[in-house]
């Protein structure tokens, strides 16, 4: 078998769902074919990097799944039953997920999978590493595999459907988008994401900062353009300039804490600086927040800030960070819902767009830090 995918120690998701969502990436992508021997116990131990019962709870998953069977004294082996859709259950619905480092969209993942299961649905679960070409491949897997349903965030950060999206719907085939899509007939669940940002706007505005910027995502992200033009709508009804110099976008892809980082190291050595940044996300605020906090720099006295989806690390951050919620457990849920009744061919609202609210912590500076909890 091939060398492993590393997993990711600082993931909030446990270990050893990491190697049982990587070894059923493998057996959807055909990497490991019905009937082949997965490693052994030390093997596997080895290529992971963890211990031997992190890798003994994984496999005890896959066996419990019907993914692998073991052989007495001769190993585990992939299920033949796999590629039949020989699932446990009511049925099956798969999921292909840009990238399971991505905290919001791991968040997301764990609430559909919870209300999959209270339907009676089983979950898989693969992920594309931003491969649009990997992403079309495992969508045509999951078909063959005869799952009932599709759930996709996608790679692609433009506002129309791919190619494999349009396949599915052009065949009416039971699928729900859950990555931004601007096309209007293309199902879909999730924010307004125009209006978070324009909150976020609003609350800089009300506390009486004046010096406004915005942290978008890398060039080419429509989704940040998107939070951009409600960042910009408040400030034009609020009398404000857009000053260019105070925004900025994440130097690398698919790396926004490490963005966040490299755009806090910018605006410390500026003489000029903003008074409060949005962001494009939480992850790259905290980069920032990181970055900013090593040179010194206070939090909100010398700069405030707000992110955009509200992840788990928001409260324990250094300065808990204020944050434009989504309403994860609200999209998780109306996602089973809406593709039960695709399933079912009953008619569904199209699109589904849900309100954000804002999360008020300290790093926007209306609260003082000792004493706030839990807000």
């Amino acid at each position: 078998m091939d060398r492993l995918l590393s997993i990711d120690p600082q993931s909030p998701k446990p270990l050893y769902l990491q190697i049982v969502e990587d070894i059923k990436e493998k057996i959807l992508t055909n990497q490991l074919k019905p009937g082949d021997r997965v490693g052994s116990h030390s093997t596997l131990t080895h290529e992971y990097g963890v211990s031997l019962i992190t890798v003994k709870r994984a496999l005890n998953e896959l066996l419990k799944d019907g993914f692998l069977y073991s052989r007495v004294g001769k190993g585990t082996y992939v299920s033949q039953n796999v590629y039949a859709g020989s699932y446990p259950g009511a049925g099956t619905l798969g999921f292909v997920l840009t990238d399971f480092k991505n905290p919001f969209f791991t968040m997301i993942l764990h609430v559909i999978e919870k209300y999959a299961s209270q339907n009676g649905y089983n979950l898989l679960f693969t992920y594309s590493s931003d491969c649009t070409v990997k992403e079309e491949n495992q969508i045509q897997q999951f078909r063959n595999m005869g799952v009932k349903g599709l759930i996709i965030a996608s790679t692609e950060h433009i506002n129309e459907a791919t190619p494999a999206v349009r396949q599915l719907h052009r065949e009416a085939f039971p699928y729900i988008m859950i990555s931004y899509i601007d096309d209007p007939d293309i199902y879909y669940v999730g924010t307004d994401h125009e209006k978070g940002a324009y909150m976020a706007a609003c609350h800089f505005i009300d506390l009486g900062y004046r010096r406004l910027g915005y942290v978008n995502a890398e060039k080419g992200n429509h989704l940040g353009m998107l939070r951009q033009s409600g960042f910009r709508r408040a400030l034009e009804e609020k009398g404000l300039p857009w000053i260019e110099k105070y925004n900025f976008s994440f130097p690398y892809k698919r790396k926004d804490y490490e963005s966040g980082y490299a755009v806090g190291k910018s605006f410390s050595e500026m003489s000029d600086r903003p008074e409060a940044l949005f962001f494009f996300n939480d992850f790259s605020a905290l980069g920032f927040q990181h970055a900013v906090l090593e040179r010194n720099l206070a939090i909100p006295e010398d700069i405030a800030i707000i992110g955009f989806d509200d992840i788990r690390k928001d409260m324990r951050a250094q300065v808990p960070l204020t944050t434009v919620h989504q309403p994860i457990e609200e999209i998780g849920r109306l996602t089973i819902e809406t593709l039960m009744k695709c399933i079912e061919g009953k008619p569904v609202d199209v699109r589904t767009i849900l309100e954000p609210n804002l999360v008020v912590r300290v790093s926007s500076g209306a609260v003082k830090h000792k004493g706030v909890k839990n807000l």
